[in-house]
């Protein structure tokens, strides 16, 4: 398999000076300080797990001789999909989100998992499905919007409202540009649906903190508005700097029931 890249595991990270450790791990803390003065940032601040809890979550996500992570299969109808036996998240969003590569970043310690990155947008084309030992599934959903397939809307459709192991839905948003018309389309589906899901920015490494403030403020705005299912905290990642891997592996983990407790640091 490939080597894992750097800044992939936690305890490289760990080695950075404390301010660039604090900002890959809790990206969103990083851009807190930018806040005008008054501004409420509980929002910001939700999720925060200590060392165990990351650690933790981080060896679900390293493979080894008693713990494989393996694709099982794709289907394009759900009586093709494996059988529900395990907790499940699933992660869906537009073509071209930067999904496939964010999949990749989290499982970087198991290097030979093969999560297929398209420079091709609208490449995913079935439901992929990922076994992490005997913890949960993953699920790589087709991106939506441009060249997304024909019967993209009846098999995500009959997914969410028949997988019922599904504990969580991660809805992925391009952070240069913030919610477009059809992120919206896919959040009255999930809300419709009554699925719990959570927002996760990506990209963050390709926008200006300005742009991705203001980005990130009006999406919040939205959620606490307009949405009942969503997390009210976003997620931020980059599949290249590997900001936000770490919490969001951590916040899988959470959600399959498989940190017990998450102590807040």
């Amino acid at each position: 398999g490939r080597a894992s890249p750097p800044l992939a595991a936690l305890s490289q990270v760990l080695r950075l000076e404390r301010s660039r450790r604090n900002a890959i791990v809790f990206p969103l803390q990083k851009l807190e300080r930018h806040l005008a003065p008054g501004t409420d940032a509980a929002r910001f601040r939700l999720f925060q797990p200590g060392l165990a809890a990351l650690q933790r979550a981080e060896a679900l996500f390293r493979s080894d001789r008693g713990h494989t992570i393996d694709y099982v299969s794709s289907a394009v109808r759900m009586d093709h999909a494996p059988p529900p036996a395990l907790p499940e998240v699933c992660f869906i969003g537009r073509s071209n989100v930067g999904k496939s590569s964010l999949i990749r970043a989290l499982f970087s310690l198991a290097p030979e998992v093969e999560v297929r990155v398209s420079k091709t947008p609208g490449h995913t084309k079935k439901m992929n499905f990922f076994k992490v030992g005997k913890y949960f599934t993953l699920v790589d959903m087709p991106g939506y919007g441009y060249r997304a397939p024909q019967d993209f809307v009846e098999m995500v459709e009959s997914y969410l409202q028949e997988r019922h192991n599904l504990k969580r839905t991660f809805l992925l948003v391009d952070g240069v540009v913030g919610l477009q018309k059809t992120d919206h389309i896919a959040v009255e589906m999930l809300e419709e649906f009554g699925i719990p899901y959570v927002m996760v920015l990506t990209k963050t490494d390709r926008v200006s903190r300005g742009v991705l403030l203001k980005n990130v403020l009006e999406i919040q705005e939205f959620v606490k508005e307009s949405t009942q299912g969503c997390f009210p905290q976003l997620f931020l990642v980059s599949s290249v700097e590997f900001s936000g891997v770490h919490l969001l592996r951590c916040f899988v983990a959470h959600v399959t029931g498989n940190l017990p407790t998450v102590e807040a640091s």
